[in-house]
């Protein structure tokens, strides 16, 4: 009988301590869940739950939506499912879609650009888990973040390492990787046109090199607003520009030079202090296939004659 009594007491203790176990487990369950939903809900990044099965549905967005691209997003979000197609770049659409028929490599990351409510587009690197229940994709969860510093940061040292210092237009590199690309890769009809300053040395040695760098990005904009969109234009040397057309005529290209010396002529009558002297020379052939060194040769033959030729004129 005490054996039993003992018993009883002994098992009580022990669902006693058994449900306090179970009561402090749940309470440390509740409180973990709540931490990570709490750390969720103030992330600075984009997490969301789009489900795809059985109708398309944002399950969960964070608020860091209302930060990142507006107030009134997540209302959207949750109001219309199609939302993310409305905003996202038209150039980076294909990528939405392939994101949520699971024809995307989802161990790499996602670089998209969304919309905001003011009409400007951010740059998002997206990495996203897809969910599949019986081998069919049924939702998509990610993190999304800004990354517009950083695109920014990319975009200007590209622009570093393929621009003159000077002058803003392109460099020498850039124009020999661009003289590589159709010389190997790309067969097109193509001009190559060489401007030099004639007198830039007279300039730098009697007015100084500060007059001389004026001239020099002076005569690079009038260049670049000249050709626009037609060409590349790049400065190649000390006082020399080069300019390479494609997709275009042999007759297109004279008549581009010879307006060319109308406009620095325009320019000239117009300056105070700054009178652009320039030597032309320019190479035409319909196929660039092997023949770039070539024009850059002729163009470079063509451009000493016509220096040489106002030398004994004046």
């Amino acid at each position: 009988m005490i054996y039993f009594i003992v018993g009883m007491i002994v098992g009580m203790i022990i669902l006693l301590i058994h449900n306090k176990y179970e009561k402090t487990k749940w309470k440390n369950t509740f409180n973990h869940k709540n931490t990570i939903f709490q750390l969720v809900e103030r992330s600075k990044d984009i997490i969301y739950y789009y489900e795809l099965k059985p109708v398309y549905k944002h399950r969960y967005t964070s608020p860091a939506v209302e930060h990142l691209l507006g107030k009134g997003t997540l209302e959207a979000l949750e109001n219309n499912p199609d939302t993310p197609f409305n905003i996202i770049h038209p150039d980076d659409y294909e990528i939405m879609y392939k994101k949520i028929t699971g024809d995307i490599d989802y161990n790499k990351g996602i670089i998209q650009r969304l919309r905001d409510t003011e009409g400007n587009y951010k740059w998002f690197e997206e990495h996203t888990t897809p969910i599949y229940e019986n081998g069919e994709l049924i939702a998509v969860q990610g993190i999304m973040r800004n990354i517009d510093e950083k695109v920014k940061l990319e975009q200007d040292l590209q622009y570093r390492i393929t621009h003159d210092v000077l002058t803003d237009v392109y460099n020498r590199d850039f124009f020999e990787q661009t003289m590589g690309k159709y010389d190997k890769d790309f067969d097109t009809a193509v001009a190559i046109i060489l401007c030099d300053l004639d007198e830039l040395k007279f300039l730098n040695d009697n007015y100084g090199h500060k007059k001389g760098d004026l001239l020099i990005k002076e005569s690079a904009q009038l260049l670049n607003r000249y050709f626009s969109n037609k060409a590349v234009v790049s400065r190649v040397g000390g006082d020399e520009f080069a300019i390479i057309l494609v997709n275009t005529e042999q007759a297109q290209v004279e008549s581009l030079c010879k307006k060319l010396s109308e406009e620095i002529s325009k320019y000239n009558v117009s300056s105070e202090d700054l009178e652009i002297k320039m030597s032309i020379g320019y190479a035409y052939s319909k196929h660039s296939l092997g023949q770039m060194e070539c024009l850059f040769t002729e163009a470079d033959q063509q451009m000493y004659q016509n220096k040489r030729a106002k030398k004994q004129l004046s």
